[in-house]
């Protein structure tokens, strides 16, 4: 086995391990990042489409009314380094930014490649030696962090910060074997549930309308019949269910499937009230009068939902227009307004964005990212028991954190 000596093992070479390696470094450490995957920031390069929504423009406030879960806790690492900071950070490594809309943040280039390899850059820079493998195994002395063994080498260190990510995206390297490192330590773990992830429907005709995508639509969540979120966008229609940017923000909202049951209703014609939309299908029924009903919606959806909207709505398919009744018309509208979509459940976790759970954060100091169980062991990114709706919020995560690790951690090896 060999061995190699230095202050500190980053082990994760995702977005935080990468920031917090390249920060540490910076501060004069010698720093050793572990990474199994022959590619660094391998998740990070195919996030946000490819794009990479590398945070959101916002102020803290704002920022921790998007973080569902553990909020709170984020407070200190989110103030000492803000969204503006990340902005400023990436400008200054190479990266031009721009803001889109919902103030999220993204590389003028729409590459995530660039915000990694600009990281990369910063490492290589500093000196970060980069380890392949896996890291096996934490070992400690007397409270303390002494070393990390992977399968060959043997890293002696002051410091180790884990960076292992969660559990989503498993072919990108994020397996879990984080929760079993900070485990085997004494570290209690939330259980790993996905979020922001696609949701499975028992209801057919989201099946038949597979791979149709509406553009605006207002989708709202019910969770036992209690409205808890509306909001306008885009979604698509699968073989299992409902998936797209609208849904995987909605499933975060939905966090107790083991207790609760969830229910869609979509709202096909958001800039119609439902007078207004009811004068424009008596237009078009006026217009199409001796056609048959199901030949008669061709100027109000797509083609692949017609079929779905016309046995949903009760109306025989070949009634023809001139017979449809007001009430059956009013029904019709309300079908528009209100189409249903039930859910049984969300997709595997490795389908999720982002996972939900993770190292409890009753045993990790806001301000350090230190473990309070372990001298020199140090957390961040989605390792811990935080996570954030869309729009760049996870990833501000991982950078702020990973700022907080490197700093306390870079404090300690000077002191010791």
């Amino acid at each position: 086995m060999k061995t190699l000596q230095t202050d500190a093992a980053v082990i994760g070479g995702g977005a935080a391990g990468l920031l917090a390696a390249a920060r540490l470094a910076e501060g004069g450490a010698r720093v050793v990042l572990i990474e199994p995957n022959k590619l660094l920031g391998k998740k990070l390069r195919i996030t946000g489409k490819g794009r990479c929504n590398v945070t959101n423009d916002c102020e803290v406030r704002t920022f921790l009314e998007n973080v569902p879960r553990n909020g709170k806790f984020l407070y200190s690492a989110i103030s000492r380094f803000t969204p503006q900071d990340t902005e400023a950070l990436f400008e200054k490594l190479g990266v031009p930014l721009k803001v889109e809309r919902g103030n999220r943040v993204f590389p003028v280039s729409d590459s995530a490649h660039d915000v990694a390899n600009a990281l990369e850059r910063w490492g290589q820079r500093t000196g970060v030696q980069v380890l392949r493998g896996s890291a096996r195994k934490i070992e400690t002395a007397n409270g303390a962090v002494t070393r990390v063994l992977t399968d060959d080498t043997e890293v002696l260190c002051r410091a180790a910060i884990l960076c292992t990510g969660g559990k989503s995206y498993p072919g990108t390297g994020s397996t879990g074997e984080g929760y079993a490192l900070a485990e085997a330590l004494g570290h209690s773990l939330e259980p790993a549930k996905p979020s922001l992830v696609p949701l499975v429907s028992p209801d057919d005709y989201c099946a038949e309308m597979q791979g149709f995508a509406p553009r605006n639509v207002t989708l709202r969540v019910y969770e036992d019949e209690k409205l808890i979120y509306e909001e306008l966008g885009e979604m698509l229609f699968t073989h299992f269910g409902v998936s797209g940017p609208l849904v995987l923000s909605a499933s975060a909202h939905m966090r107790r499937f083991d207790t609760k049951a969830y229910r869609l209703s979509l709202d096909l014609k958001p800039g119609l009230s439902e007078k207004q939309l009811d004068e424009r299908v008596l237009r078009d029924f006026q217009k199409y009068q001796n056609r048959d009903f199901q030949n008669a919606l061709g100027d109000l959806e797509g083609r692949t939902m017609i079929p779905v909207l016309v046995r949903l709505s009760g109306i025989p398919a070949e009634e023809k227009v001139n017979s449809i009744t007001k009430e059956q018309r009013r029904a019709l509208v309300s079908l528009f307004k209100n189409f249903p979509v039930r859910v049984s459940g969300p997709r595997p976790i490795d389908e999720a964005i982002v996972t939900s759970g993770g190292v409890s954060v009753r045993e990790i100091d806001p301000k350090t990212m230190a473990s309070k169980l372990v001298d020199g062991l140090y957390f961040a990114g989605e390792v811990i028991d935080v996570d954030a709706y869309t729009g760049g919020f996870n990833l501000q995560i991982a950078w702020s954190t990973a700022n907080a690790a490197a700093l306390a951690a870079g404090e300690r090896i000077r002191e010791t």
